[in-house]
């Protein structure tokens, strides 16, 4: 495997916030299900977004919503690979893949991907840190309490914040003694993971704290329950209201990277907000 760069962490230490659209190649993610099942419609799904602003695409394969079923490792491939190749053709994008097993992270970086966002944060797969380092590729350590199939189950923390932090510095010197430096690493805090909805609520009013680590933030907070918690609304579709008034704040709180379904609308309001801070 070729070692690779990308611009995304020098993006990161820009003042502009950086979006990243969601690719979901399955039938059955939360929110999309089955809207980019195929890869004709995944890769021109992909391109859309990036002429609606986003930055990054990123190519997922196996769903991991709240007791999501596992997909095989072969069937995981067999979805992402010729999304992530049809993206390279139009004007070379930052391609994330979102996978948690280690096969598939080496699948997709050969067929172009150079970024790596592992929801386990490089637990699921004892082959994963390594591939990460051979690869030199930056990658997104998020937090998770137990995997996708119950993680919704009975979430418990003892302080959600203070568990979080112990989780990322565990990681960070997990990934420093891998031969993965810090400066390759983004951190997700896992909104929704393994949650109630009192902790996605905590974890987001003190995302500040998080910038401790020096490392970039990425939130996923687009259409998830948590918005429909609080607002009543049922259809992930229908929460781009809650979506973004959870964007502003994150941005005001300085995260780096936005991983979300509605680019076109997310980039307008983060065009708006930049367009009233700069105001004098």
């Amino acid at each position: 495997m070729q070692k690779t760069t990308n611009e995304i962490m020098t993006l990161c230490k820009s003042d502009e916030p950086i979006i990243m659209g969601v690719v979901n190649v399955t039938p059955d993610s939360f929110s999309d299900g089955g809207d980019c099942y195929s890869p004709v419609a995944a890769a021109a799904h992909g391109k859309r977004l990036l002429r609606e602003g986003a930055q990054i695409i990123d190519v997922g394969g196996e769903s991991t919503r709240p007791n999501a079923d596992v997909v095989s490792i072969e069937e995981e491939i067999k979805r992402v690979v010729p999304v992530i190749r049809a993206l390279k053709k139009s004007s070379a994008p930052i391609i994330s893949i979102d996978t948690r097993n280690a096969e598939t992270m080496c699948a997709a970086v050969d067929a172009g991907a150079n970024f790596i966002n592992d929801i386990s944060g490089l637990l699921n797969d004892e082959q994963s840190a390594s591939v990460v380092a051979e690869s030199g590729l930056p990658v997104c350590i998020m937090h998770i309490q137990g995997v996708p199939q119950t993680m919704q189950d009975r979430p418990h923390y003892k302080n959600v914040l203070d568990d979080v932090m112990a989780f990322f510095e565990e990681r960070l010197n997990f990934c420093e003694s891998q031969g993965i430096s810090s400066d390759k690493v983004i951190l997700d805090t896992g909104i929704g993971f393994g949650k109630t909805l009192e902790h996605n609520l905590s974890l987001i009013k003190n995302l500040k704290e998080f910038h401790r680590f020096g490392c970039p933030l990425l939130l996923g907070v687009s259409r998830k329950s948590f918005i429909g918690a609080i607002s009543g609304e049922e259809e992930p579709k229908n929460r781009l209201a809650g979506s973004l008034a959870t964007a502003i704040y994150a941005l005001e709180a300085g995260v780096q990277i936005f991983r979300v379904h509605d680019v076109k609308e997310t980039r307008q309001a983060f065009d708006v907000y930049s367009a009233i801070k700069q105001t004098i």
